[in-house]
């Protein structure tokens, strides 16, 4: 019996251990639920940002999103490609990551704080505990300090995010002082005084600065918010603060067709219908897609549907342009400009090549003129012949 009690006891130790080691991860029948840092540390006035990962299984479904527990007065949201979301659609083999901003009020306390994400899905809930550590900024009385007007912006991934900062030497003494800043993979950092770009600024005893901070994309970057570190060291003053971009996605249409060639045939008078693809390769989704075309003079041209109310990132519609040469057109090479202008952003064109030909209902024409020619010589010589 003592043997089978220290058994039970080493058993218990076991699964202890293993649910210690465990990420946070909030998991059911089929939906899961996690981040990799439930729990953050983050000074008072900072916008705290989680990722978040939903997924699911087996059952493809749509997963209503929400928090619980969340202090009075603090802005928790979801965001998923730079906008507010209330819900995600998970599938199997295709999680949703999304971010869950927390914006403490200006007045917040030192301390901890714990609310709960929760995402519900057709069959299950789960939930997600969050903490976070508020800790009292550092006062340098005697030192460096920043200023920042606007500390958040927001723009397309195309966008030169410029903050306006002032830098002030609150030492008694000459100071140079380096310019630092750390940033996400993706992102560079320029640091301008009088729209000269500089790394090191020399100050003097009470002294201010006007910096402007330009932060742009150099590679492809997904929407999100992204915090950026700035640092100013001078000897063994330091002063840091923190900026946000927050990147909104961006649509990005081409226009072809399904096989890629751009050329084709089409008769004098004679209708012909040229298949194209409208594809979004953006990180958002396109709105209000209005397609047209420069043809030369004389021509028709209609496209069937005439408008795209959205078209999601990845996401592509076919679309059947049908193209009428003028009936005063010869035959030779013509080039048609097919457009697609979404609401949102940049157009996409396409240059098509159309070879014209004759008309199909010409030639029958001609062939019969040509039988009646034969037919009348015909009569002819057997009325004359016999003469």
């Amino acid at each position: 019996m003592r043997l089978v009690r220290v058994i039970s006891a080493l058993v218990t130790l076991a699964l202890l251990a293993l649910v210690s080691a465990t990420p946070a991860l909030a998991q059911g029948r089929d939906l899961f639920f996690y981040t990799r840092y439930p729990a953050q540390e983050a000074t008072i006035g900072d916008v705290v940002t989680f990722k978040l990962t939903l997924g699911t299984e087996t059952t493809p479904q749509i997963v209503r999103l929400g928090v619980r527990e969340a202090p009075n007065g603090w802005n928790v949201t979801f965001r998923g490609d730079g906008r507010v979301i209330q819900s995600a659609y998970v599938e199997p083999n295709s999680n949703a990551t999304f971010d869950l901003r927390i914006e403490p009020p200006s007045d917040v306390k030192a301390g901890l704080y714990r609310m709960t994400a929760v995402a519900t899905g057709v069959n299950q809930e789960v939930t997600l505990p969050i903490e976070l550590n508020l800790k009292e900024k550092t006062v340098n009385p005697a030192g460096l300090s920043f200023k920042v007007d606007l500390p958040t912006l927001r723009g397309s991934p195309s966008t030169t995010f410029r903050y306006n900062v002032t830098l002030k030497n609150e030492s008694s003494e000459e100071l140079p002082v380096n310019l630092l800043a750390e940033a996400p993979r993706g992102l560079q950092v320029d640091f301008k005084l009088s729209g000269q770009s500089v790394t090191s600024v020399p100050f003097g005893p009470n002294e201010s600065k006007n910096l402007s901070v330009e932060v742009r994309a150099v590679t492809d970057i997904p929407a999100g918010s992204y915090e950026i570190g700035i640092l100013a060291r001078g000897g063994d003053l330091q002063a840091n603060t923190r900026l946000v971009a927050d990147i909104t996605g961006q649509p990005q249409l081409i226009l072809t067709t399904p096989d890629g060639r751009l050329s084709g045939e089409a008769r004098i008078g004679e209708q012909t219908e040229v298949k194209l693809v409208v594809r979004n390769t953006g990180s958002a989704p396109a709105r209000n897609i209005e397609l047209s075309a420069s043809p030369p003079i004389g021509w028709t041209v209609e496209f069937e549907p005439k408008q795209i109310p959205e078209l999601a990132n990845d996401q592509l519609v076919e679309v059947t342009a049908k193209v009428q040469p003028s009936n005063q057109a010869i035959a030779g090479d013509y080039l048609v400009t097919f457009t697609a202008r979404p609401a949102d952003a940049a157009v996409a064109t396409s240059e098509f090549r159309f070879t014209v030909l004759t008309s199909t209902i010409w030639g029958l024409v001609g062939i019969a003129l040509i039988a009646v020619a034969v037919v009348g010589v015909g009569v002819a010589v057997m009325r004359f012949g016999r003469r």
